[in-house]
């Protein structure tokens, strides 16, 4: 074990001795990206230590910073790991987690709300953000433009990405599918939990999802109390029937026929190039 000039200590630490932080919002996918890092790892070791602080429910530690480097560790079998050992509260362990995880590529709306409301709800719970004679709502725009400056979006947008961690669990997961697109899902965000369920109940047996004009509408029925099954279904029937023998390509179904790490263009090269071939065929077979 060696003890650093600011205090931290590095250490080996077991695979075993590792906790997941609690309600970590970000997702490791066992995907191409990370089987080539456990390949490095096999070859070169472990060369950026991750990040973790003694555990808060006894021994061993939480992780912090690291999880794919973990993960990758895991893959290949291995049993330590290189890791920095802070000692933080809660509030900061919270900012630091989100802060080495947000630059990651390719994050998942859910992953960038739950991420974004954490760091936020850590930095007022903290008093970081202005002095403590600040009035309350000074403080929240305060806080706010720093989540927004550090992750790179605007102060509006961290709002609306925030919104998305009110969404039932299963709109929530057809966010991150693609199959609600990110405005309208902030709209019905502001739906009461039953009328969610009423609206997901009907996008599956309606197989429709709202517009963004249509989801304001359900907001503002909703606002006024007039929001029920009728209404919702209406709304979608009527959408349904303004996109009769619309054809609808889900990237999610699609994905399981291309390799890891291919992005929509590429998929969509691909499948045209397909039916380009199929289309000579069929003129060759004339």
């Amino acid at each position: 074990m060696m003890k650093t000039n600011t205090g931290e200590k590095s250490i080996s630490v077991r695979l075993e001795q590792l906790q997941s932080f609690e309600n970590h919002p970000f997702r490791v996918v066992e995907d191409n990206a990370l089987r080539q890092l456990a390949q490095s790892i096999k070859e070169n070791g472990v060369l950026t230590p991750c990040i973790v602080r003694p555990s808060p429910y006894g021994d061993g530690y939480e992780l912090l910073s690291g999880h794919r480097r973990v993960a990758a560790c895991k893959f290949i079998g291995r049993k330590t790991i290189p890791a920095i050992v802070r000692d933080l509260d809660d509030d900061a362990a919270t900012i630091l987690m989100v802060d080495a995880n947000q630059q990651r590529e390719n994050l998942l709306p859910s992953e960038k709300a739950f991420a974004y409301r954490m760091k936020l709800d850590a930095m007022k719970h903290q008093g970081k953000a202005t002095e403590s004679s600040c009035a309350q709502v000074g403080h929240k725009m305060k806080s706010r433009d720093i989540v927004a400056k550090e992750a790179g979006e605007s102060r509006n947008q961290i709002q609306r990405y925030i919104r998305l961690t009110y969404l039932e669990e299963n709109l929530l997961r057809m966010v991150d599918e693609g199959r609600i697109a990110f405005g309208p899902a902030v709209e019905i965000s502001f739906l009461k939990h039953d009328e969610q369920c009423l609206l997901l109940e009907t996008i599956i047996t309606e197989e429709a999802t709202p517009s963004l004009s249509q989801a304001q509408t359900l907001k503002k029925l909703s606002q006024e109390g007039k929001l029920d099954m009728d209404a919702i279904l209406s709304i979608l029937s009527e959408q349904k029937g303004n996109q009769v023998n619309r054809l609808k390509l889900r990237e999610d179904q699609l994905r399981r026929f291309f390799p890891d790490g291919y992005t929509p263009r590429q998929m969509e090269k691909v499948i045209f190039q397909l039916l380009e071939h199929w289309n000579r065929q069929k003129s060759v077979g004339k």
